[in-house]
């Protein structure tokens, strides 16, 4: 497997290193603006630059860049399994669980909801919802090749969270300062109301700044890394969902050519298992930052890879056509979370 896997590689090598020439400045762009983030200016960067080539140039790259958005996007959540040790995050972050999960749930009901209200797509609605009620990109990266969500979906969902990461990551830290939340209230509010790592990470941030001695970010970072442990059950489910349905579908004749044969190895996603058997070893290992960090950074980068690769297949103008409902989709998730976030704490008397 490792052998083909290999060739492919080199067959695609043209479009994995036009995808790779789009990270780098992508990657160096969301180091600077992290509020913004590496993979949003790699979907961005491509997209412009697939204005500008025509299909018949495109062709070279079209293997290596489907590759990319695939494969090596599969690779980048195996990898992100490193940098989460399971013990850890649960004996720091238990007293934030009872939050995490009335947001993760809150989310879900709310894109089911308006999923069916509304008739947005399945596909949009589940990367809209798991991305904001677990860690934004990373969990959208994670569960597109679950459901076989194609890049223009996954386009949009990365465009809906990233949105709402930014105006999380400018307003929520005035509005903690009104709503008098404490240090710790505030880091579990960043924690469980704000998508994306890199928005935790600046909304906690600018919450120090503004509060002398606060240290809110540590906090923040455990609440948003116990938020990310969702990812493990959530893919799952969905997987098993996805098996389930094509063994129906095969029961009853439907499919075309594959009418009436299942084969579990097609259908169900085993980077998802490899994923959880890298937070195993980072566990029972107790592995070091020093070993760790540079894999987690080896994921990230991965991920500005493929959603490079993701933005070339994208078209720019049928995304702002079609962007109206998943954006309410995600603003009604947005506001739900925040809400249940803060009433949880009042609830619990954290606040």
């Amino acid at each position: 497997m490792a052998g083909r896997t290999w060739n492919k590689v080199q067959d695609s090598w043209r479009g994995v290193a036009l995808c790779l020439l789009i990270a780098l400045p992508a990657w160096f762009l969301g180091k600077r603006f992290d509020v913004i983030g590496g993979p949003v200016f790699a979907i961005l960067i491509g997209m412009v630059l697939a204005l500008f080539i025509k299909d018949d140039a495109a062709l070279p790259f079209a293997s290596g860049i489907k590759f990319t958005s695939k494969k090596i996007l599969q690779y980048a959540v195996i990898l992100l399994g490193f940098g989460l040790n399971l013990s850890q995050i649960a004996r720091v972050g238990a007293r934030s669980l009872p939050i995490i999960v009335a947001t993760i749930t809150t989310s879900l009901v709310i894109s089911f909801a308006l999923h069916r209200a509304l008739k947005i797509p399945t596909k949009i609605s589940t990367l809209v919802g798991v991305g904001s009620s677990i860690c934004g990109g990373s969990a959208i990266a994670a569960t597109a090749p679950v459901i076989d969500a194609d890049d223009e979906e996954i386009a949009q969902a990365i465009s809906v969270i990233f949105l709402f990461n930014i105006i999380a990551a400018l307003i929520f830290p005035a509005l903690g300062g009104m709503l008098g939340l404490s240090n710790g209230g505030f880091g579990l509010f960043a924690g469980t109301a704000v998508n994306d790592t890199s928005s935790v990470t600046a909304a906690a941030a600018a919450w120090d700044g503004m509060h002398p001695g606060a240290n809110t970010l540590d906090e923040a970072t455990i609440v948003k890394l116990t938020r990310t442990l969702a990812i493990i059950p959530i893919t799952l489910a969905l997987a098993f969902w996805q098996v389930h349905k094509a063994k129906r579908a095969a029961a009853n004749g439907e499919g075309g050519e594959a009418a009436g044969t299942f084969d579990i190895k097609k259908i169900f996603p085993f980077f998802i298992l490899f994923f959880v058997l890298a937070s195993v070893i980072t566990t029972v290992f107790a592995l070091p930052a020093g070993v760790t960090a540079p894999i987690k950074e080896l994921s990230k980068f991965f991920i500005v890879m493929a959603m490079a690769a993701i933005g070339f297949n994208t078209n720019i103008v049928k995304l702002v056509k079609t962007g109206g409902k998943p954006i309410f989709m995600g603003l009604c998730c947005w506001i739900g979370i925040a809400l249940v976030s803060l009433g949880m704490q009042h609830l619990l008397g954290i606040w």
